[in-house]
């Protein structure tokens, strides 16, 4: 039976025309820095920026767009000269950054600097706790990227079966999931997502909202988009 959600099937071109326009809508970006290749409904970003802000800005953008099943961010970041930091000034403004941030524990994450790409470890209870801690880097003047090796220990150790109930109620609730769509495998604390859905945002969604059950310390988002 065709569900009454399913769209029409978009061609390369029209997603092209679409990623660019979005660009463009970003206050944060100036579109004609970065070129835009789309095959197969994959897209490849290039060309460069002037802060790696505006590089995860851009592939953000992207992942809005429907139709887009994959994003491939080949831009390269060139810091003006302004923005040039020694890697021990930019050590200093990522342990101030992680210190002053209420949501991370203190002293859970710690970073090392070279040639302005920052590394992150340690652990944290929660999957949000680690991309905050990474949303707080990439933001700061002087850094070109930025490796995310926080991992994450939950305190509780739910059941498959429970853990599978609280990711199956959150993908109910969800408005831009079609929960039906989606198979969840539990392997102890690692979750599968298997499944086809409408956009990389949908996709997204899905994983969100798996680690956001208690217990989690792995989500593997095997979900496919099929527009």
């Amino acid at each position: 039976m065709t569900s009454a959600t399913t769209t029409e099937s978009r061609t390369d071109e029209q997603i092209q025309r679409d990623v660019l326009t979005e660009l463009k809508w970003d206050a944060r970006l100036q579109p004609n820095e970065i070129g835009v290749i789309v095959k197969g409904g994959v897209v490849t970003l290039t060309g460069w920026v002037d802060s790696f802000v505006k590089k995860w800005a851009a592939e953000q953008a992207v992942e809005r767009v429907r139709g887009v099943r994959a994003v491939a961010n080949d831009i390269e970041v060139r810091l003006p000269g302004w923005a040039e930091r020694t890697d021990a000034d930019i050590a200093a403004a990522v342990a101030r950054a992680l210190e002053w941030d209420a949501v991370l524990p203190p002293d859970a994450v710690t970073a090392s600097v070279s040639n302005g790409w920052v590394t992150l470890r340690g652990e944290v209870e929660w999957e949000y706790q680690r991309r905050e801690a990474e949303r707080q880097v990439r933001r700061l003047t002087g850094v070109r990227g930025v490796t995310n090796l926080v991992t994450v220990r939950p305190k509780s150790n739910p059941s498959p079966d429970a853990l599978r109930r609280k990711i199956q109620e959150a993908l109910i609730r969800a408005a831009e999931v079609d929960a039906e769509q989606i198979d969840i495998d539990v392997q102890g604390d690692t979750v599968v997502l298997k499944g086809t859905v409408r956009s990389w945002a949908e996709r997204e969604q899905a994983e969100r909202a798996a680690w956001s059950a208690p217990g989690v310390t792995t989500v593997k988002n095997r979900i496919t988009v099929e527009p």
